[in-house]
């Protein structure tokens, strides 16, 4: 019976590109990333140049694979890299949105005020 309470709960360490890292920290498994993300930027150490300004500037990988935000903790889970009980390291990418990931952004803002308008 304490194996399933010990699976609901993730260990989880962040580490960055200079090779510091944030954690490590217990989650529960129905965690989503983008709650993920959220705890990154919040632990962000302010002496670090280059720090993520939202959560859409945070990229987390895990085996290999970008994680997604509607996905949770526990779905992401690799059953060859993650050891029961054991600590998980994500891998933490800053990557602010592209000039043209931006442009689309505020044509469709733009598109919005003018339809609002007429």
């Amino acid at each position: 019976m304490e194996m399933a309470g010990v699976q609901d709960q993730l260990e989880v360490k962040f580490r960055l590109t200079d090779g510091s890292d944030i954690g490590p920290k217990t989650f529960p498994a129905a965690t989503s990333i983008a709650t993920l993300k959220e705890s990154v930027l919040a632990q962000w150490p302010k002496e670090k140049e280059n720090g993520p300004r939202t959560v859409k500037d945070v990229k987390l990988i895990s085996a290999g694979k970008i994680l997604e935000n509607r996905k949770t903790l526990g779905e992401c889970q690799s059953p060859l890299c993650d050891i029961p009980g054991g600590l998980t390291t994500m891998h933490v990418v800053v990557q602010p949105p592209t000039e043209k990931e931006k442009k689309a952004t505020n044509h469709a803002q733009q598109n919005k005020c003018v339809c609002a308008i007429l």
